[in-house]
């Protein structure tokens, strides 16, 4: 087994300047990596029916629903603004964005609580009970 011994550096002041936009999780993978305008191709006009939202992306419905992060935790964005030139070279990130809910959409079933991402919210408490201290 190998290690490749580098290490990735969270700038916490940043965090301080990180602005709060609305969040999307969108069941699709861009292959990009940098600047887009977002706000230009992305503009969610959402339909509230019957407690159910949906919004139309580029033609296509999605259906949604807003998830919470877990109580007393934060979501973080992170953005590095140097790329390494290799896997053995540090790394620093900053803050660029923070959030304690989301728009969390799929392309054809609403949202359930059996989905991976909405189960991941529940973590933490699992975890707590499993590793928490037992009272007796």
């Amino acid at each position: 087994m190998s290690s490749n011994g580098s290490v990735t550096t969270v700038q916490l002041p940043s965090i301080g300047q990180a602005e709060q936009p609305q969040i999307h999780f969108l069941p699709c993978e861009i292959e990009h990596d940098g600047a887009a305008q977002v706000s230009h191709y992305f503009t969610a006009v959402v339909q509230d029916h019957k407690h159910e939202i949906s919004v139309s992306y580029r033609g296509r419905e999605l259906k949604g629903a807003e998830v919470s992060c877990p109580k007393d935790y934060t979501g973080l964005v992170m953005k590095e603004d140097h790329k390494p030139s290799s896997d053995q070279e540090d790394r620093t990130v900053r803050i660029s964005s923070t959030f304690h809910r989301f728009s969390y959409w799929n392309l054809t079933t609403q949202p359930s609580p059996d989905d991976g991402v909405v189960m991941s919210m529940t973590w933490p408490t699992l975890a707590e009970a499993i590793h928490g201290s037992v009272d007796d």
